[in-house]
């Protein structure tokens, strides 16, 4: 793919993070991905869902290279005027001096406060690998104390700060949790086309959990009629309880425009039988009705019931249940 940029000259003036966005240099090209550096001027983002349980966010990239069929982050480029949802695993952005930018901002938390990373990109998809962003990140909290902290992630990488995790842990509050959708490896892949195998988080997860670090499992999103069986979740909370999960909890499916424009012909290519239902589930709607909700919310309480797994990781992480405030401040 080519690094020019990614509007002309002639186009609209950019203001904002889409001037930012515009500015960015191509750091490296993979397969139909391209990543760009983004000059930003803050990385801690206060958290403006009401219901949020977390007062602050840490996002070390834009975009996720995952390429989930479901990802309700999509809309976070429109924020860069890119408008066309497939952009959000195509080309995806490094925020440069995180580490630096933090050191500066963590002042304004408070003691009561918590803060969430990895909430509308992964903090360890296949570039970290290079940069270390996430790493930076890390390290500096490190050398804080009394912080409230949680990380969620589909990656296996997480692993490889173990050490750093147990620093962190030792003066503050941290929990990591792993999503996992499913325990059905090629459903999972059909779903989460270049995410780590639900395996290798859940081997992850037993990892951290053998390391003395608090860890469990969000179940998210919870897709009717693919992964939403009794005999499916409960593969998932079994597995959980087996990997010595701390928590495990379940969000369903929530769509917003941008992510339906991706998922609805994903779901017509790929589960035709059920084009007809989501289509009437989501009528005008970006969530799905409050039964559904309570349905699965009660499935999941007598699974966590039956394998002794705790319901949450100290705070309720309710991304994709704000119907409150649906643009949501998470990036």
């Amino acid at each position: 793919m080519s690094s020019l940029p990614l509007l002309p000259d002639s186009g609209p003036r950019l203001i904002g993070i889409a001037r930012l966005a515009s500015q960015g240099e191509s750091v490296r090209q993979g397969h139909e991905v391209e990543y760009f550096t983004l000059p930003v001027r803050s990385l801690l983002n206060r958290s403006t869902g009401t219901r949020m349980p977390f007062a602050w966010t840490i996002n070390p990239y834009r975009g996720c290279e995952f390429a989930c069929k479901y990802c309700y982050a999509r809309y976070t480029h429109e924020f860069m005027e890119m408008r066309d949802g497939i952009e959000f695993e195509q080309k995806i952005y490094a925020k440069q001096h995180a580490a630096e930018l933090l050191r500066q901002e963590l002042r304004k938390v408070k003691p009561e406060e918590d803060i969430a990373i990895g909430t509308a990109t992964d903090p360890y998809q296949p570039i970290e690998k290079k940069l270390e962003i996430t790493r930076a990140i890390l390290e500096e909290l490190a050398l804080h104390s009394g912080l409230q902290l949680g990380i969620v992630t589909k990656s296996a990488m997480a692993v490889r700060d173990i050490d750093v995790l147990r620093e962190i842990a030792h003066h503050n509050r941290i929990s990591v949790s792993f999503t996992v959708t499913t325990t059905d490896i090629e459903l999972a892949r059909i779903l989460e086309p270049r995410a780590p195998r639900p395996d290798l988080r859940l081997e992850a997860l037993h990892q951290m959990r053998q390391a003395g670090i608090r860890a469990g499992v969000i179940c998210a999103p919870v897709l009717p009629g693919i992964t939403d069986s009794p005999r499916q979740l409960e593969a998932v909370v079994r597995s959980a309880a087996e990997a010595q999960a701390n928590h495990i909890y379940a969000n369903p499916l929530f769509l917003k425009p941008c992510s339906a424009a991706v998922f609805l012909p994903f779901l017509k290519e790929r589960f035709p039988h059920l084009v007809a239902d989501y289509e009437q589930r989501f009528k005008d709607r970006a969530f799905l009705p409050t039964a559904y909700r309570k349905r699965i919310s009660e499935l999941l309480g007598k699974l966590r019931a039956k394998y002794k797994i705790r319901s949450d990781s100290g705070w309720e992480w309710k991304v994709q249940t704000s119907e409150t405030n649906p643009q949501m401040n998470l990036f």
